[in-house]
């Protein structure tokens, strides 16, 4: 992550402390298990690591609505095993900005949905020789849409637990010309996450 990111994300933490009573808003971080629809692999079986801020507020008594930003780790993975002996790594990692509205269910469970807007900060591919070299790469969009669902559980006054399912609408890599052994068909993200979140203040 660069350091103007860096400092951008910075800025907006310490900014929580004069947002107004009505906001909520605190730290996340977790883990990704990832696939790319698309390539010749399947199962999450590409682990990465979620962190940003969070800011949300409430609609009604049983709803809310917020956004968060933060940087996530995307990609694919071959499980290695005698019938597939070969290795492929797939690395995405992004800014994402998600958009979101909950529903209340409980004094402890919410559903939420909403849709998340990504930018590709760095991509990388690796075989058994390693990083794929300059003529063997295969660019990346740079924007990624993927909508969202999932469930909050608030185990603790300033803790909650985040899970959910994420899938892109657009393309992050198109089609190639020829059919390669680990990419055929457009790709797509397909992402299962948990986070934590913590309350700063209230």
């Amino acid at each position: 992550m660069n350091k103007n990111i860096l400092l951008t994300i910075l800025m907006i933490a310490f900014g929580f402390s004069g947002l107004a009573q009505r906001f909520q808003g605190g730290l996340l971080g977790g883990f990704n298990g990832t696939q790319v629809e698309g390539d010749t692999y399947k199962g999450y079986n590409k682990p990465g690591i979620l962190a940003g801020i969070w800011v949300q507020t409430d609609l009604a008594p049983a709803v809310f609505s917020g956004m968060e930003l933060k940087f996530s780790e995307k990609g694919a993975r071959n499980r290695i095993n005698p019938k597939d002996p070969k290795k492929y790594i797939m690395r995405l990692n992004y800014i994402d900005i998600p958009v979101f509205l909950g529903f209340r269910t409980s004094d402890y469970i919410s559903v939420i949905g909403g849709i998340s807007a990504g930018y590709l900060v760095s991509s990388a591919e690796y075989n058994e020789d390693g990083r794929f070299p300059p003529e063997d790469r295969k660019p990346f969009n740079n924007f990624d849409v993927q909508p969202f669902l999932g469930f909050r559980f608030d185990f603790l006054e300033k803790l909650t637990l985040d899970l959910r399912l994420a899938y892109s609408v657009l393309p992050v890599r198109g089609k190639p010309d020829n059919d390669l052994w680990y990419w055929r068909q457009n790709q797509f993200n397909n992402v299962i996450s948990t986070a934590i979140y913590y309350e700063i203040g209230r």
